[in-house]
């Protein structure tokens, strides 16, 4: 592959990932708890550039409840515990509950809807049920890891002396254990940011924590949405 055809390649991807709006969510999100933990809550461009964003991202999610309300009611995965299914549907409906109640948000901060305290009030419930979706995904991926882990030690037996990672099976599970465990990562960080958002810890969870925490989350997902590279041609 010439250099050319290399650079065509990487501006495709680029193209693929910036034409996801989820994409450009996160990159605004960075942006925003960025600007946060620059400003620590104090005025200026940086808390200016913070608000901005945050009320630019809202556009994003009007109606993105639906994805988390057709996951609410699709049948889960065959051979799934009953425990993992209960905490998975719980985060659907509590994730569904925040962007929809995130839309009369935005009505009321760009001035749509008048009622100041009915917004505040809506936007301080929204992102408890964001919290609670992360602690209901945090529960779920540490048992979708474990349940990974026993398998994958499963096959190293029935692998015995063979080089486990030349397995495709195994290579696999690999794969998706490390994609899990980035996820529960992410969904911990998320659970500091909502406490940090809801000032239930305002002395511990700063203004600058809470940024610093949320620009890690928001690299995360930036990454997590990456394209897969093309596979090399083989001549």
């Amino acid at each position: 592959m010439s250099a050319l055809d290399a650079a065509r390649a990487e501006l495709a991807l680029a193209v693929l990932y910036l034409n996801k709006a989820e994409a450009r969510d996160k990159i605004c999100r960075a942006i925003q708890y960025g600007s946060k933990f620059v400003s620590n809550g104090e005025p200026g461009t940086a808390q200016n550039v913070d608000k901005s964003t945050s009320l630019a991202r809202k556009v994003f999610r009007l109606f993105k409840f639906i994805n988390d309300l057709h996951g609410l009611i699709s049948p889960p995965a065959p051979g799934t515990p009953l425990p993992l299914i209960l905490l998975g549907k719980s985060k659907n409906a509590l994730l569904s509950t925040f962007l929809f109640l995130d839309q009369f948000v935005w009505l009321g901060r760009t001035g749509i809807y008048k009622n100041k305290e009915r917004t505040d009030l809506l936007g301080r419930i929204s992102l408890f049920c964001w919290m609670g979706s992360s602690i209901c995904t945090t529960l779920v991926e540490i048992g979708e890891i474990g349940r990974l882990s026993a398998s994958m030690k499963k096959l190293e037996k029935e692998l015995k002396s063979s080089n486990k990672y030349k397995d495709e099976q195994y290579r696999v599970k690999l794969q998706k254990s490390n994609e899990r465990s980035l996820a529960l990562i992410k969904a911990g960080i998320d659970i500091v940011v909502a406490v940090g958002l809801l000032q239930l810890a305002p002395k511990k969870v700063t203004p600058r924590v809470t940024g610093a925490f949320g620009f890690v989350s928001s690299l995360i997902s930036c990454y997590q949405l990456l394209p897969a590279p093309p596979k090399a041609k083989t001549s």
